[in-house]
């Protein structure tokens, strides 16, 4: 769809941000989410510059009946960034952040990146527990969980959100937090963008002063991974890691020898005294001789590693719950992996537990508080007549992984439909979150995402 000049120009003159239309000379550039092979065209790009912003386009998209899709990040691996014909409200450009270290607490605007807001935070040794990308936009990461390098320590990102602004359906700005909107409040903590689009966080800072982290290379054989799963779960809260399972890729720190091997490229991280820090990663460096040992002393910002400008990966993923990976479990990751020729594969392993676990369920709508482990699985695909292929492969690599726990982490969920969707929120969650739907947005004006119908089929 393209919209008539007339009707740009009456959306521009209402906004005090900038909307971008599909004559303009950065339009192309401006519909780039961080995923290739993700090519859609809406009819504008608002760029919105505050809350008003916000509350006009909603209002103006509903008025007009234009598919409406919300972007922070852009990181959506099912391209909720952005919509065919309809309009994107575009956060970007709202990126204030007012921090008080007395309180330790931080109001956000939701355009921010991870990155942005954690290196701001890190002035004063204070962090908000993310994820793991710094260019992932705070905005969809909350409102999905954050499961980051601080989640057995500090729990979840949606465990430090303290309150929040929302634009609901009608364009009504309200202010939500425990005792304001409870039902909210509690809806957005895991729910995702269903009920409205937040403009600004308020989060709780945690003190960081010290921390050890970085990247551990170990060769991968089942006995290895096996137990390094085991010494990440018995380690304590103030370890979180990350374990990437796959062929070695051709970074200078591996040697070509090694390169397109099987390796366990972990980030670990530390939050605590580097001292008893490295007691903690010891038995992990016992595993075997490290092929490439990076962790270090450093200041907690440091742990987002650095990305390449202009990477768009083509990728397919799934993701899923285990409950254990035991030699037998890690024999099999390892065997299909070897056994596809994706020029990129891996199996992500995250171990959980800690803070997070301690949370009760029924405290936010993120319902996997009793997960054990993680692990996520993708292949890259050289252009779409070899991405069937790769969906093949991931979708039988999921099944032959599944235990008992038959939940999902919606952040890492693809375009995979309304039964995925179930299982990132199952049980009472589900029915939960349709009656605040039902209330927010009985219409379903939000829909461009992973969706939760206000009648809940």
């Amino acid at each position: 769809m393209t919209l008539e000049p007339r009707i740009l120009e009456e959306l521009r003159r209402s906004l005090k941000g900038r909307v971008i239309g599909p004559q303009d000379a950065d339009f192309d550039s401006a519909r780039t989410v961080f995923y290739g092979g993700i090519d859609r065209r809406p009819g504008a790009i608002i760029r919105v510059a505050n809350s008003s912003d916000v509350s006009r386009a909603v209002s103006w998209a509903r008025e007009t009946g234009l598919e409406l899709a919300i972007r922070s990040g852009g990181h959506s691996i099912a391209g909720h960034s952005l919509t065919d014909g309809g309009l994107v409200l575009d956060l970007k450009d709202m990126r204030a952040l007012e921090l008080d270290p007395v309180l330790r607490q931080a109001w956000a605007e939701t355009g921010l990146t991870a990155g942005e807001y954690t290196n701001a935070a890190g002035s004063p040794d204070l962090a908000t527990a993310f994820g793991d990308t710094g260019s992932v936009g705070i905005g969809g990461l909350t409102l999905g969980g954050g499961v980051g390098y601080l989640v057995r320590k500090h729990g979840l990102t949606v465990d430090n959100l303290l309150a929040a602004e929302v634009v609901t359906a009608d364009g009504t700005l309200v202010h939500t937090d425990a005792e304001t909107h409870p039902d909210l409040f509690w809806a957005i903590r895991g729910g995702g963008g269903n009920f409205g689009v937040v403009t600004k966080f308020l989060y709780r800072l945690n003190p960081v002063p010290a921390f050890l982290g970085g990247i551990l290379i170990l060769p991968a054989t089942p006995e290895i991974l096996a137990a390094f799963v085991a010494e990440a779960e018995a380690a304590p809260d103030e370890l979180s890691t990350i374990a990437n399972v796959m062929p070695a890729p051709p970074m200078p720190m591996i040697p070509e020898e090694l390169h397109g091997r099987p390796v366990v490229f972990a980030i670990l991280a530390y939050t605590g005294e580097v001292e008893a820090g490295e007691r903690v990663l010891a038995p992990f460096r016992r595993l075997a001789p490290p092929i490439a040992d990076l962790v270090r002393p450093i200041r907690y910002p440091e742990i987002y590693l650095p990305e390449e400008e202009g990477y768009h990966p083509t990728a397919v993923a799934r993701t899923l719950f285990v409950d254990t990976i035991d030699r037998g479990v890690a024999q099999d990751i390892l065997a299909r992996l070897a056994a596809s020729d994706a020029p990129v594969r891996v199996a992500q392993i995250r171990v959980l537990g800690g803070a997070m676990a301690r949370v009760p369920v029924e405290a936010t709508a993120f319902a996997h508080r009793t997960s054990r482990i993680m692990v996520n699985l993708a292949a890259f695909y050289a252009g779409q007549e070899d991405r069937a292929l790769r969906e093949a492969w991931v979708a039988d690599f999921e099944t032959a992984l599944r235990q008992k726990d038959h939940g999902a982490y919606v952040n890492f969920l693809g375009d995979e439909g309304p039964l995925r969707v179930r299982q990132a929120y199952p049980g009472p969650t589900w029915d939960r979150l349709t009656a605040v739907k039902r209330r927010y947005d009985p219409d379903n004006f939000f829909h461009v995402n992973q969706n939760i119908p206000p009648n809940g089929a």
